[in-house]
């Protein structure tokens, strides 16, 4: 067995066929040995006779668990220990993979031996617009730095099952943002990392997902324990003053651009501008001088003062 997918499941009935057909064409057109690993958690819709209809007629091997523990991360913390194949492939209910996909990520992993292989990604908002999520590549120069800040989701990634258990690695259960934790720390495990830099995965920004909800959730202020949690594997590894700059980065777009969307949106957000400022002060009160601000256009650096004042 070569790959395996593993794709959480939760309430994703409007979404799982299109997910699962373009996973099994992948599948099918590369020619590669492959599982399907569905894990359930707890979905309330149909989700459930749309992965056993699937699982009824497809020549795939198709497990579909339950996993009784809420949340993404528990999901595929689970799927990931029922996983046989070489290589793991996280892969959200809401999304879609191209047809090439696995044929040229299986390709490349085999070729060059690596423990990760990261993708590129086209990105699809709820107007239908779309973006390019490019990938990190091991050519450029200071790649790991630029790994470090970029702040890639897990499905941008295949992973060699071996070195994932050997490092035993797992992400943060309880919390949203349960990736960020681990993924922008994982370039340090490893010399051995590739790239395809084409859009193999597509991601779709949708309107009811976790992080875009209509209702003010607490779960928004995940962002403080997530970040927290990723400084501390860097102190953990020694390296914290060797990427201080691009952790410092990291906190600055999280906080002051991607997290303040959501705080500006809710009455209840107050708070979070509040620990952002806190966060900040603590762990990097220089953030004003960080030399990946410097260089971003006038506008956004005005915008990132702004709302570190709100």
């Amino acid at each position: 067995m070569l790959l395996s997918v593993i794709i959480p499941v939760y309430n994703a009935e409007k979404y799982l066929s299109r997910c699962l057909e373009s996973v099994f064409t992948a599948v099918a057109l590369s020619k590669v040995s492959a599982e399907v690993i569905l894990v359930d958690n707890g979905s309330s819709d149909n989700s459930l006779s749309v992965a056993k209809k699937f699982a009824n007629d497809s020549p795939l091997k198709i497990q579909i668990l339950h996993c009784h523990t809420k949340g993404a991360a528990a999901v595929r913390n689970y799927g990931a220990t029922k996983a046989s194949g070489k290589y793991i492939w996280f892969v959200d209910a809401d999304d879609t993979v191209t047809d090439t996909s696995v044929k040229l990520l299986i390709e490349k992993a085999e070729k060059t031996h690596a423990d990760i292989v990261m993708m590129g990604a086209t990105r699809v908002y709820p107007d239908e617009h779309t973006d390019y999520l490019s990938a990190v590549k091991p050519s450029e120069p200071d790649y790991k730095s630029r790994f470090v800040r970029y702040g890639a989701g897990p499905w941008q990634f295949l992973f060699l099952r071996s070195w994932w258990v050997s490092h035993g690695f797992s992400f943060k259960e309880g919390i949203i943002h349960e990736d960020m934790e681990m993924i922008s720390s994982l370039i340090l495990y490893t010399d051995k990392f590739a790239a395809v830099d084409k859009p193999l995965y597509i991601y779709y920004q949708n309107d009811d997902s976790v992080l875009h909800k209509a209702k003010w959730d607490p779960h928004y202020l995940d962002i403080f324990p997530a970040l927290s949690g990723l400084f501390a594997r860097f102190k953990e590894a020694r390296v914290a003053e060797k990427y201080h700059d691009e952790l410092e980065w990291f906190f600055i777009w999280n906080l002051l651009i991607d997290s303040s969307k959501d705080f500006s949106k809710f009455r209840e957000g107050k708070v979070g501008f509040k620990k952002s400022r806190e966060m900040l002060k603590k762990y990097f009160p220089g953030w004003r001088k960080n030399r990946f601000l410097r260089k971003k256009p006038l506008k956004l650096r005005i915008k990132v003062r702004l709302n570190y004042y709100k």
